[in-house]
């Protein structure tokens, strides 16, 4: 898959910590972080879920497109949506050093392991692990998150 440039910008570390309501000064104050052990403004466990807004593939309205959209109505898009019987099950972020202001990481993702398990409401669930890995500008493995995703093979009613 291609590689994305993340720059880690102190203004989004801050936007960030806000909308998770974490007022950490590390995530937002130079002179208060500088003196802490981390020594500078670096960002929140999860702020590098916001690569997606540096991923051009990403799901999000186009003009002129058709779009399924999160809303509950369709947004020209007939019948189900492309993502349809799927979800993000969980995240696992491992973290090898913080990830700070200034730098700019490249994000590259890459397919994990994959497996099924039977459910009654659902059949089939299949499960499926992406790997990205952040690197800093020297080539130095900062971040990997592995999300999984779930895909079911029949539509589950209510009840």
């Amino acid at each position: 898959m291609a590689k994305i440039a993340f720059p880690i910008e102190a203004t989004h570390i801050l936007m960030f910590a806000r909308s998770i309501g974490d007022e950490n000064p590390v995530y937002h104050d130079a002179e208060q972080a500088k003196a802490t052990e981390v020594g500078g403004i670096v960002a929140p466990p999860t702020f590098t879920a916001a690569v997606a807004q540096f991923n051009p593939e990403a799901s999000r309205p186009r003009p002129g497109e058709k779009w399924f959209g999160s809303g509950k109505t369709p947004s020209g898009i007939e019948g189900r949506a492309p993502s349809a019987g799927g979800l993000n099950a969980e995240q696992h972020f491992e973290y090898f050093r913080p990830v700070r202001a200034g730098e700019v990481l490249t994000a590259e993702t890459r397919p994990g392991k994959t497996w099924e398990r039977e459910s009654k409401r659902a059949g089939k669930l299949m499960f499926s692990d992406r790997i990205t890995d952040f690197r800093a500008a020297d080539g130095e493995l900062v971040v990997t998150v592995r999300s999984v995703s779930v895909k079911t093979e029949r539509p589950v009613s209510p009840g």
